[in-house]
């Protein structure tokens, strides 16, 4: 965890497992990974060779969903639970650059996205990005820079992109989607998406050789996510697959992949069974 004085103390950068934020930022073209980052995902792409695309959707709609809170709901400040590792267009610059007034919030658990952000936003004192696990909701609220830099008595936007698939039933899911967003201001949001799979099986195929590398998850069927969500109000056109969540062809570009990741570049366009599927929900009144 990080103290108020900025030190760092707690888990040293895991070299021989993989970690998700590592292996999701390499299918983002990012370098901040290790051989058993990559090893990890080569071994996962021969059967579920959806999750390059899957990855990508996810960042494309980040750039979405960021522009909708700024421009259209009028959110300002934000909390982004499970960051990962900084890239192009993250949370706080489309934020900005929208919204130059808005404050965002970074929270991971990686010792690399902590070392990584915090170089990247020295400079910046509305962003910050602090060492949590978003499976403590109670430490994250009490963090120093949270109290410093959101204040609850405004509309917040907590952020769950791509990491429903992360928190398992054992984590108690329901009761971390909503502690901050129960105690927020009316006009508040949680954005959720996670790795879904129409069939149950070939879910639960993947859910075994995704947490037996290593990283927690937890496949589950759209329904079941439904019922996380349950409680709060979806934005049009509701909680879908994220392709489906307000297109928008010129959005900016991601980098591209690594060479041995391109022949799994457009699988989702016929292989439809395993998706990310999320939304913007908003608190009711």
């Amino acid at each position: 965890m990080a103290d108020p004085s900025g030190t760092v103390a707690g888990p040293s950068i895991p070299y021989d497992i993989p970690t998700s934020a590592r292996g999701y930022g390499w299918m983002l073209g990012g370098k901040d990974n290790y051989e058993v980052d990559r090893k990890f995902i080569l071994s996962t792409v021969p059967s579920f060779p959806e999750v390059v695309d899957i990855a990508r959707q996810n960042r494309e709609w980040l750039f979405r969903v960021v522009r909708y809170l700024t421009r259209e709901a009028g959110i300002r400040q934000f909390i982004d639970m499970g960051c990962g590792l900084p890239t192009d267009d993250n949370v706080h610059q489309v934020a900005q650059r929208f919204a130059p007034d808005a404050r965002v919030v970074y929270v991971d658990s990686d010792p690399i996205v902590l070392a990584h952000g915090r170089a990247l936003l020295a400079d910046d004192s509305s962003t910050t990005v602090i060492m949590g696990d978003m499976r403590d909701q109670e430490a994250i609220l009490e963090h120093p820079d949270v109290r410093r830099l959101i204040d609850f008595d405004e509309p917040v936007a907590v952020l769950f992109l791509s990491v429903g698939h992360h928190l398992t039933d054992a984590d108690g899911p329901r009761r971390i989607l909503r502690t901050i967003i129960d105690r927020a201001a009316p006009g508040s949001f949680v954005s959720f998406s996670q790795v879904v799979c129409d069939d149950p099986e070939r879910g639960a195929r993947m859910t075994e050789h995704i947490a037996g590398g290593g990283v927690p998850w937890q496949t589950r069927t759209p329904a079941e996510v439904d019922v996380l969500l349950d409680g709060l109000e979806p934005v049009e056109p509701g909680v879908v697959n994220l392709v489906d969540w307000r297109p928008d062809p010129d959005q900016p570009p991601l980098a591209p992949v690594d060479p041995d990741l391109v022949p799994y570049l457009g699988v989702t366009e016929t292989n439809k069974g395993i998706y990310e599927y999320g939304g913007v929900l908003r608190l009711p009144s």
